[in-house]
């Protein structure tokens, strides 16, 4: 089990990617939910996450802001984050990889591709 924090300026986005984590069976215990990355550091800064899950396009804080401040944050610097974002082509996600991305899924999310995704974070074949 886990915690995860979904972030997105859309709630329709934020609900969808809760659906698909739990069509997928990721078994969280608590989701948690900002609209952008500002607001997601509050969360953090109180908050046990074991999985983030960022768009890259948000008001206040974009995601990449937010992923270069987790990855050189001590305390955030291993959480996985899998980013979901509809502006994403291949050398765009090799960069966001580059800059700490554990993996990056482009939108429209869909639940077997989130399933994917755990799957190779778990280290387990999908």
């Amino acid at each position: 089990m886990a915690n995860v924090l979904i972030v997105d300026d859309s709630p329709t986005a934020r609900m969808l990617v809760r659906r698909c984590l739990q069509i997928a069976g990721y078994g969280a215990d608590q989701m948690f939910e900002a609209e952008h990355g500002r607001a997601a550091l509050d969360v953090l800064r109180v908050q046990s996450i074991d999985l983030a899950v960022v768009d890259l396009n948000m008001p206040v804080m974009d995601g990449r802001t937010l992923i270069r401040f987790m990855r050189s944050s001590p305390r955030h610097n291993s959480i996985p984050i899998i980013v979901v974002s509809s502006l994403v082509n291949d050398t765009a996600a090799a960069e966001l990889v580059a800059m700490g991305a554990s993996t990056v899924l482009k939108k429209p999310l869909s639940p077997a591709a989130m399933a994917s995704a755990i799957a190779e974070l778990q280290g387990v074949a999908a």
